[in-house]
């Protein structure tokens, strides 16, 4: 306590201001709430950027164009990451909350080459169906990638925040109204006067349908994916001693 002698404080680990033990608890909350969350972020970001590296390699091998323009790149990063800041405020189970959790390399490892490769299967087959669809037509092309490759990111954090069934956990609003604006704002930004400063042209609306089938997809993929994933994760974690 902070009415203890001077020695007994200097020995201590942490001095409580106040008689009551609730500080104790509600400090663990927090600090779980915090790792949850940096956890969270941490398995997205890694796991996107991951996919999207692999997908790009294998694209520039077999296109006779850039699959993304380097600006296409930098927006689509850049937008990915407004709703990703609001991670940081995002709601956490409570089931998560109540046991305590520590750093696990492999694990982070393991999901993001996982999830990674799941993202990149979807971005092959959206070349296959873009290709099928617009040809090799390059700004149709990357239009097209571009809103996929940013829509199944934006789905990715409501499936990755969360142990349980995306829909059995509530994100937190600001989380929500950050990832359907600019959801809205990826499919809108083709059809808008901002188009040409990026390289983009409207896409055909069979060609939008498309990309939205598959961004929905990848979402039903990666859920069940995330199952077993974690399935597997708890038969091969070794056991607490």
């Amino acid at each position: 306590m902070n009415t203890a002698a001077d020695v007994a404080k200097q020995a201590a680990d942490f001095v409580l201001l106040e008689h009551d033990l609730n500080v104790l608890r509600e400090g663990i909350e927090e600090g779980r709430h915090t790792f949850a969350n940096t956890l969270k972020y941490i398995s997205i970001v890694s796991s996107a950027n991951f996919g999207n590296m692999v997908s790009m390699a294998l694209a520039s091998l077999v296109l006779p164009f850039l699959p993304l323009l380097a600006k296409q790149i930098l927006l689509n990063n850049f937008l990915s990451d407004i709703p990703s800041m609001g991670i940081a405020a995002d709601n956490v189970d409570r089931e998560w909350e109540q046991t305590p959790h520590r750093w696990n390399m492999t694990e982070i490892r393991n999901f993001m080459v996982v999830f990674g490769l799941v993202s990149s299967a979807f971005d092959l087959l959206t070349f296959g169906a873009l290709y099928l669809l617009a040809g090799l037509t390059a700004p149709l092309f990357r239009g097209g990638w571009f809103v996929e490759s940013l829509l199944t990111q934006l789905l990715t954090i409501f499936v990755v925040r969360t142990y349980k069934p995306f829909y059995k956990s509530r994100p937190a609003k600001m989380l929500v109204l950050s990832a359907v604006g600019i959801g809205l704002l990826t499919i809108a930004l083709p059809y808008s006067f901002a188009a040409n400063w990026f390289g983009l042209v409207p896409l055909p609306l069979h060609i939008l349908a498309t990309v939205l089938v598959i961004s929905v997809l990848y979402m039903i993929s990666a859920e069940l994916t995330k199952r077993i994933f974690y399935r597997l994760q708890l038969l091969t974690r070794p056991a607490p001693r």
